[in-house]
């Protein structure tokens, strides 16, 4: 309090505060299309410093430290886990590794930081690495303290690896490009004995340690769930030439996953909320990047370089739109 009785006003301070589970997950299937993190290794320290340089760029304040949410066996940490928590400015926090190889407790320990930092006026503003809709209710009581909540992504290889809610609750948003993150990720090669099938434990995570056998480490779907790895569209996805030169998909699969998704929207949002979109051909902005989100889903595949694959999605879900309502069909434009 100052002289006046008045309090002191609150200097800009931030925290970081990353889902390890997500962030190896989304990373080891945008880098390598890995459902293991025995598939790759990562430079877990190396990582944490580059993620505090780009926060100190793009977040006003300074850095109280950076919350590290992990899980083990037990809560008994591994010895790259270790290496982690000896980090200067780094919180090491462990949720339960359970038998199946999921991870518990992580959600309501970010929850409970989060509200905790907030209610004690320790930050003003909180960085969050995270893509599960279980983090909205940690976002939800940050906010209520005032704190303003910047969620970070890594770029998915389509669609999208974060919650919508999620995304919506959120202050700011960003999206860590594959250049951001590939430095600190490495295929791990399968030695001799993997590939007689026997089982050689987890991939290392962090520093080049060697790590206990019975650390088993659950597989990014495991950790983060499968979510965003759906693919109705089990046939193989053919490609074509585009007018660009780019290989691209092929133009009947797009535009069926037009036609999908425009049926999926008429029955889950109903026909009153897809008519205000008439008369078309022009989509705002945001539904035309869920339009394309979908669509990535169920072809598996980005159609975010070839403009003209685009078209073709916007052109069928038209069509679809335009026969629900007895309409003619219009021609999308960009």
């Amino acid at each position: 309090m100052t002289d006046s009785g008045q309090p002191l006003p609150l200097l800009s301070r931030y925290a970081i505060m990353v889902d390890v589970g997500y962030i190896y997950a989304a990373a080891g299937e945008l880098l390598f299309s890995a459902a293991s993190r025995r598939e790759y290794r990562v430079d877990a320290d190396k990582l944490i410093q580059a993620l505090i340089r780009h926060a100190d760029g793009h977040v006003p304040g300074e850095l109280l430290r950076v919350y590290w949410y992990d899980a083990a066996r037990d809560r008994v940490p591994t010895i790259d886990q270790r290496v982690i928590a000896q980090m200067p400015w780094v919180k090491l926090r462990l949720g339960n590794l359970n038998a199946r190889g999921q991870q518990k407790g992580v959600d309501a320990q970010i929850r409970a930081d989060m509200e905790a930092l907030a209610r004690h006026r320790a930050i003003t503003d909180a960085i969050l690495v995270a893509g599960d809709e279980d983090m909205v209710p940690a976002v939800e009581a940050a906010q209520a303290f005032g704190v303003r909540v910047h969620l970070w992504g890594v770029e998915p290889p389509y669609g999208t690896n974060q919650a919508e809610r999620l995304v919506w609750e959120s202050d700011t948003v960003e999206v860590l490009e594959r250049s951001f993150v590939e430095p600190y990720f490495t295929r791990q090669l399968a030695e001799p004995a993997a590939a007689a099938g026997a089982d050689q434990g987890p991939a290392r995570v962090g520093p080049a340690v060697s790590q206990p056998a019975v650390q088993a480490a659950p597989s990014p779907a495991q950790l983060f769930g499968e979510r965003h790895l759906s693919r109705p569209f089990s046939r193989p996805l053919p490609v074509t030439h585009l007018a660009s030169g780019r290989l691209g998909p092929d133009r009947e699969r797009v535009e069926e996953a037009g036609e999908h998704v425009a049926q999926k929207w008429i029955l889950t949002r109903g026909e009153d909320n897809i008519r205000d979109l008439l008369p078309g051909p022009i989509l705002p902005p945001v539904i035309d990047k869920e339009l394309l989100v979908d669509a990535e889903k169920e072809l598996g595949l980005s159609l975010r370089a070839y403009q003209e694959a685009r078209e073709w999605l916007r052109d069928a879900f038209w069509a679809r739109v335009h026969r629900q309502f007895g309409l003619g069909v219009g021609r999308s434009r960009s």
